[in-house]
């Protein structure tokens, strides 16, 4: 049955599945990109599965980026978005818990479907907007409810990060967990442990970015996947310090700030170390606790919005609010006090290193300068100098470096 007509981005891809079944192979749309048409949710990646194996594939179109070869997967760019197109595949044993030992390419969609971790992302979806639905996908999608495809022990024994997905998805739809896969969840937890700390950021930063994390929240606890996620195993009582409501986090940067914030007996470098974060989640996150701890100081005010990055204004905004502060700004006030900055950056400074040398010129060079260029650089921001020189230099003159 056709469900409706294919609008963007499938109408861009429907040429690739053309292209293939012109070869005289099967292609369908597979997975996220089916159970968000479904839901009409903004569909993100299109993904594509196919009989035809990856050599082939290659043969017929110019572009091909062989990312996942071994395991059946390629990139097609069409139109200059990026396709994952894999060949229907029965997968092997999981001695990694993460990707199968072997693989065998199969010609049928059906068992490509099977090996799949939840119903509602097993659904295959034809150029024409027919869907195959061999495990009660779209059932599951009225329900609401995640549930594993066959047997949920197998599925998480495979990868012990679907779990994690489980609740990522539930935070990110709505969703509530099927209660023979939660309690499957709950027997096999402590599994998480053997996953790769960066797989499971990935997933945990999704989830906490979810607009049902408040609920999603729930399964979390009754799944007691938190006890084996990095800081809250050594930490479990951490929990029970999430407000009821929870305000969405949409990076782990924000979440490091937040949690920081709320149990301030660890340390951001905790945080940054066991989830083994990045150091530009390093820098933000520090950025944003500079930023928190200004405002609970002092309020809004200029020196804020022109040490914190723009792209940091909204995170910063959300963790104010996921900690309940009180008069948080917004994005507009922000902006409203960046545009009447007196300087943008150090570089507008109307003085600099080398006048220090000329002022004082019987003075070592050392932090000194450094010292004084930072206080010069506050009181101009905060208007309490005007960044002229003669001006600066009167300041100075009256304010000398203290050097030991």
């Amino acid at each position: 049955m056709v469900i409706k007509m294919l609008d963007s981005p499938f109408k861009e891809a429907t040429a690739v599945l053309e292209r293939i079944e012109q070869n005289g192979h099967e292609a369908y749309f597979v997975g996220g990109c089916v159970r968000d048409h479904l839901l009409d949710r903004k569909i993100r990646d299109v993904d594509i599965a196919t009989s035809a194996t990856p050599q082939f594939v290659q043969n017929i179109f110019d572009k091909v980026i062989p990312v996942g070869i071994e395991h059946g997967t390629v990139i097609v760019r069409h139109l200059d978005t990026s396709y994952e197109v894999t060949t229907f595949r029965i997968d092997g044993t999981y001695s990694d818990s993460r990707h199968p030992d072997h693989v065998a390419f199969i010609n049928k969609i059906d068992k490509d479907l099977e090996r799949r971790d939840f119903t509602i992302n097993a659904m295959a979806m034809n150029k024409q907007g027919q869907i195959i639905d061999l495990y009660h996908g779209r059932e599951d999608l009225n329900k609401r409810i995640i549930r594993t495809v066959g047997d949920g022990y197998e599925r998480f024994k495979e990868d012990p990060l679907r779990m994690v997905r489980a609740v990522r998805f539930a935070s990110q739809l709505g969703f509530t967990l099927d209660i023979e896969t939660k309690n499957q969840i709950r027997s096999l937890n402590k599994e998480i442990n053997t996953v790769a700390v960066e797989r499971i950021a990935v997933e945990m930063e999704k989830f906490f970015a979810g607009d049902y994390i408040s609920e999603a929240m729930k399964e979390l606890k009754t799944t007691e996947l938190f006890n084996n996620l990095p800081v809250f195993k050594y930490q479990p009582s951490l929990i029970n310090l999430l407000p009821a409501e929870q305000t969405p986090l949409h990076s782990l940067a924000e979440m490091f700030a937040f949690f920081h914030f709320l149990y301030p007996q660890i340390s951001v470098n905790t945080w940054i170390k066991e989830w083994k974060a990045s150091n530009q989640s390093k820098r933000n996150t520090i950025k944003l606790v500079e930023a928190v701890t200004e405002f609970r100081n002092n309020g809004l005010e200029n020196w804020i919005v022109y040490q914190l990055p723009s792209d940091l204004y909204a995170g910063f905004i959300r963790v104010l609010t996921a900690l309940s502060e009180h008069a948080i700004p917004t994005l507009q006030e922000m902006r409203t006090i960046v545009s009447g900055l007196p300087i943008e950056n150090r570089q507008e400074l109307e003085i600099d290193g080398n006048d220090l040398i000329k002022l004082f010129p019987d003075v070592t060079k050392g932090p000194w300068m450094q010292k004084l260029l930072n206080q010069v650089e506050y009181l101009v921001v905060m208007r309490k100098l005007t960044n002229k020189k003669e001006k600066i230099r009167e300041w100075l003159k009256w304010n000398p470096p203290e050097v030991n």
